[in-house]
């Protein structure tokens, strides 16, 4: 009798394994839970061309309406997994079902951190993770309204571009010294605050939001110290891991579902795959990564392991982010100690900063510079050696450093 596999989670990775186990010729029935209203969609554009009003809601679905039918997806939406019976195999959803498996997948994601503080739950506080939470957010975003952002992260910036494309009154709070503080270098953190400013962007650095005051909805923005007046108020402060199944039915978890290099968990009959796990990354760290990648290549090697094909998950991750006209890629994952290299020139809204790490390229963050952003992927998972010298000269092609 064919093996029966449960995915709990139908966002990327969810999607990802579907089509991977069905390519490596899983014959089984597969049967997919997620919470939303919608069968699996991308998220990145949500913050960016959805919002803006450039990208179809239809575009956003990852696959035709009649795929999951000809995959042999049973597709369960709008409820949520309850608890994992690990000694049954069961699982239990919130609408009363059981759902035996033999191998089970958590691709549950991650939810958006709330920001606890007097106010927080005024109406007019947004937050952006889902289709839903941009649409309340489409109702209000309207030219010559005041919108204060609470992160300077991707999220915050990414809207933060579209607000002042879309004619808003943009401010941006950041706690930390500089934006997007733990994802680049100081180079591109005072590039993109340039051309936030440039853009008409209130950038408040260092300044930590205390409380959101309001009578009935969210009018004023207090940080530090000082009380600003706001329409709208969008928080993107980060994400937690949806590790609550799993901690639940006694699975480890440290800010993230503990897996190893097949994305399985502790027991043997479970998986896990996405921005919810923690695994051990190429460099021999563990390491929670919130990225497209990591959920596609992590759920192909999730797939693989439960189709008994095992091999060991090392992708380098990469990220990216759209803001203006300006597009944002990085490869690798960067260290404080990382020797930086300068290629182009930030003046000319196209370069790159390469990360040397005992002499081997760890990193690349690329500003509209595809070729140094494709090649330095390559010298990334090569861990090639390169002189800073021969990086930095523009004159040098990169396919020749490749």
């Amino acid at each position: 009798m064919a093996e029966t596999i449960v995915i709990i989670g139908a966002g990327q990775a969810g999607i990802q394994a579907v089509e991977s186990l069905r390519k490596e010729g899983f014959t089984g029935p597969i049967t997919m839970v997620g919470d939303e209203a919608y069968a699996p969609y991308q998220r990145p554009p949500l913050s960016k061309a959805y919002l803006l009003g450039a990208f179809e809601r239809a575009r956003l679905f990852l696959k035709a309406d009649n795929y999951y039918a000809e995959a042999g997806c049973e597709l369960i939406l709008n409820t949520s997994a309850k608890a994992i019976h690990r000694a049954e195999r069961v699982v239990e959803l919130h609408d009363g079902r059981k759902l035996p498996y033999d191998k089970l997948l958590l691709a549950t994601g991650a939810r958006v951190r709330k920001l606890k503080c007097p106010g927080a739950d005024l109406p007019g506080v947004h937050y952006l993770k889902t289709i839903a939470d941009v649409d309340g957010l489409q109702a209000v975003f309207q030219a010559g309204k005041r919108i204060a952002i609470v992160g300077g992260g991707y999220i915050g910036l990414e809207v933060a571009a579209v607000g002042a494309k879309r004619g808003l009154d943009v401010t941006v709070f950041e706690a930390m010294d500089r934006l997007m503080a733990r994802a680049v270098s100081p180079v591109l953190s005072d590039f993109y605050a340039h051309e936030h400013e440039k853009a008409g962007v209130k950038l408040k650095l260092n300044t930590g939001v205390e409380a959101f005051e309001g009578n009935g909805k969210v009018e004023r923005v207090i940080a530090g110290g000082k009380s600003y007046d706001a329409d709208i108020v969008l928080v993107g402060i980060g994400v937690v891991p949806c590790d609550e199944l799993a901690v639940g039915c006694g699975l480890a978890s440290t800010d993230g579902i503990v897996v190893d290099q097949n994305a399985r968990t502790g027991d043997p009959h479970i998986w896990s795959a996405g921005d919810c796990t923690r695994h051990v990354g190429r460099e021999g760290h563990e390491i929670r990564l919130e990225c497209v990648q990591n959920a596609i290549d992590q759920a192909k090697h999730a797939a693989l392991s439960m189709a008994d094909k095992h091999k060991t998950y090392s992708e380098v991750p990469w990220f990216w982010s759209d803001q203006y006209d300006l597009k944002l890629q990085i490869a690798g994952l960067a260290r404080p100690t990382d020797t930086l290299v300068l290629r182009g020139d930030p003046a000319a809204r196209k370069f790159a900063v390469f990360h040397l790490r005992d002499g081997a390229v760890a990193a690349v963050e690329a500003v509209n510079a595809a070729p140094e952003y494709m090649i330095g992927k390559k010298l990334v998972a090569e861990g090639k050696k390169i002189t800073a010298e021969t990086l930095a000269d523009t004159s040098i092609p990169m396919k020749q450093m490749a």
